[in-house]
């Protein structure tokens, strides 16, 4: 089962301007249900805020899968890769399966 989930990434090329985050929160709300919020923006601006809910814990997955893909993509699409710069311990498996790296300040949330 999934417990609360929580993956903060960053892309940074400050010579092509190019400093973006992306943060993933997934788990369940008060109710029971699957939710999934994702923030992203421009690192240091307020960014835009998506929240989701799901009927079961393989739909969440499947959406938190698709998502990791695309920033996966991220080097073909703005030139600079994604890059893992805060966790929770259980999410070290999805961030390898799509090659995403860990920054050299990576910080374990729990």
């Amino acid at each position: 089962m999934l417990g609360e989930t929580v993956i903060a990434l960053q892309a940074r090329d400050p010579g092509a301007n190019r400093m973006r985050a992306w943060r993933l929160e997934a788990g369940r709300d008060l109710f029971g249900a699957w939710t999934a919020e994702v923030q992203f923006g421009r690192i240091g601006r307020a960014g835009r805020t998506v929240t989701r809910s799901f009927g079961a814990e393989s739909e969440l997955r499947a959406f938190m899968r698709a998502r990791l893909r695309r920033r996966a993509s991220a080097p073909a699409r703005i030139g600079v890769a994604y890059r893992c710069v805060g966790a929770d311990a259980g999410s070290a498996g999805l961030l390898r399966e799509f090659g995403i790296a860990q920054a050299r300040h990576h910080v374990v949330v729990t």
